[in-house]
């Protein structure tokens, strides 16, 4: 399969996410709805450097949306220390039927002597951070972790968590928090990657979702923590926290009975992920 972004304008000012208007005819880009409460845009930029943004918008007030956490493949050893198997995200959607999916948690993977390097579907694998599907926590770390949590009540956190806690139905983690009470976590390096990144607005009422592309000298150079943090400011975020990101980074759309990669991934194809954060629209099936 060939992921390919499209040819957009070269846009300096940002699309505005967290429950702000968004002039699409004075920042350039392409701004679709292409399920009821989800709002997406791409864009391009050339200044202050080459960047591609895939941006997602999600009505957490609609009551035919709710947010879904999935592992990928089953749990390839029971009780033992590896949780689930590597799968591509397009495939988890497609299982689930998420209308929008993105790459999750940070993970490791089983070694296989002499077995080929990379990632790979069906590898064993294990997520770093917590990590709980319909109420069921399947993973936890040894240190807190920023994760994005769905109450069973239907209200969405983002809080740090060692293990998901009774009242989570779904929980993900990330790496680092970027933003908190609207302002700048101070990162802890300006490497620049492909990222994917989730916020909320200060009322909890609309997720923010960034997808970064990165490694394409002249096309895409990635952002670092610092740039990320404005980036979601910018768009309103109250809270916002970093998930896996360089190869991993995937913004896949439900499109009919197809489900296609919308960025440009890093690796030149959708690398397997441990698990995912999903979208479901009531009735847009």
């Amino acid at each position: 399969m060939k992921y390919l972004f499209p040819s957009f304008v070269a846009a300096v000012a940002l699309w505005v996410g967290c429950g702000r208007a968004a002039d699409d005819g004075a920042k350039g880009g392409t701004t679709a709805s292409p399920h009821p409460g989800i709002t997406l845009r791409q864009e391009a930029r050339k200044e202050p450097a080459p960047q591609r943004l895939t941006w997602a918008v999600v009505d957490l007030t609609d009551p035919r949306v709710s947010l879904r956490v999935s592992p990928g493949g089953p749990d390839p050893d029971g009780e033992g220390a590896w949780q689930t198997t590597l799968m591509p995200p397009t495939a988890v959607a497609k299982r689930e039927g998420f209308e929008l999916t993105v790459n999750g948690d940070f993970f490791a993977v089983k070694k296989v002597e002499g077995g080929a390097a990379g990632y790979r579907a069906e590898q064993w694998a294990t997520v770093i951070g917590p990590a709980a599907t319909d109420g069921k926590a399947w993973a936890a770390a040894v240190n807190p972790r920023p994760c994005l949590v769905v109450k069973k009540s239907g209200k969405v956190t983002i809080e740090r968590l060692v293990k998901p806690g009774a009242d989570d139905a779904h929980v993900i983690a990330g790496n680092v928090m970027l933003v908190e009470g609207g302002k700048a976590v101070p990162p802890e390096n300006a490497a620049r990657h492909p990222r994917t990144v989730v916020g909320l607005d200060e009322k909890g009422a609309r997720l923010t979702i960034l997808v970064v592309d990165g490694r394409r000298a002249g096309v895409a150079d990635g952002m670092s923590y610092a740039e990320l943090a404005k980036e979601m400011i910018a768009a309103g975020c109250h809270t916002a926290l970093n998930l896996d990101g360089g190869g991993s980074s995937a913004l896949v759309l439900r499109e009919g009975e197809q489900f296609a990669v919308k960025n440009d991934p890093s690796d030149l194809r959708e690398r397997p992920v441990a698990n995912v954060l999903g979208v479901d629209v009531k009735g847009a099936k």
